[in-house]
């Protein structure tokens, strides 16, 4: 069974949702904080996490930045009505999305199985692909088999929509990629989110394979229309 961790220190909020959630077919696992939720991480593996931003002591923010340190279990950032700022920095410390209280459990559930969609359709690649692929442009290499990117030898870590952009920008290297096009074929044709989510993560890419992100030369912004992945030469 699918598991969600939901990480809310609200007891009437995660009844309810748990009830909806069971419902819709998924395991729950609760956690009121921050280092109960790092502690369920370890212990029971979840499939996704559905993580509150405003939390006792350890926010959200910093819960999500621990997770990526280790792990790319895709993560949705809940955020109260107002908080644009908090979905923006829960996207660039390595969010997979996000979504506003209140909201409809329809959008919800429609998020989530998007998600878990995009990351069983990439498992099931990387298992049926009988000869490893990998992806290389210059110091960059993404090897689609074993979900790895290295830059200039070293290991980076990267998220699972991170992985899923990056290897998109990369499978069509030196053609410009429309924006409709990435949110089509990174985020899928029935996300229903806001599209800043995709200047994000590109920005957190550059972060990670650009030797300077405020002066990319590998991901370039084609301005009005999208990006484009440099060829090496």
């Amino acid at each position: 069974m699918t598991s969600i961790l939901v990480v809310d220190d609200e007891p009437v909020f995660i009844e309810a949702l748990t009830i909806s959630l069971e419902r819709e077919g998924f395991g729950v696992i609760a956690a009121a904080d921050g280092p109960a939720a790092l502690e369920a991480i370890s212990e029971k593996d979840p499939d996704l996490i559905l993580l509150d931003v405003m939390l006792p002591g350890m926010s959200g923010i910093d819960v999500c930045r621990e997770i990526r340190k280790s792990s790319s279990v895709p993560v949705i950032m809940v955020t109260a009505k107002g908080e644009e700022i908090d979905a923006v920095v829960g996207l660039e410390v390595g969010a997979d999305d996000y979504i506003t209280k209140p909201y409809r459990l329809r959008e919800l559930i429609a998020r989530i199985r998007a998600i878990l969609r995009r990351s069983e359709n990439l498992l099931e690649k990387e298992e049926t692909t009988s000869n490893p692929e990998v992806l290389v442009e210059g110091a960059v290499r993404l090897d689609l088999e074993r979900h790895e990117l290295s830059v200039d030898g070293k290991l980076v870590s990267l998220a699972l929509r991170e992985f899923e952009l990056l290897c998109y920008l990369m499978e069509n290297s030196g053609r410009v990629v429309t924006r409709d096009s990435l949110m089509q074929n990174v985020w899928g044709w029935d996300y229903i989110g806001d599209t800043k989510t995709i200047d994000v993560h590109v920005k957190r890419l550059r972060s990670k394979i650009e030797s300077d992100p405020a002066a990319p030369l590998r991901i370039s912004t084609i301005r009005g229309v999208g990006y484009r992945y440099e060829r090496s030469g």
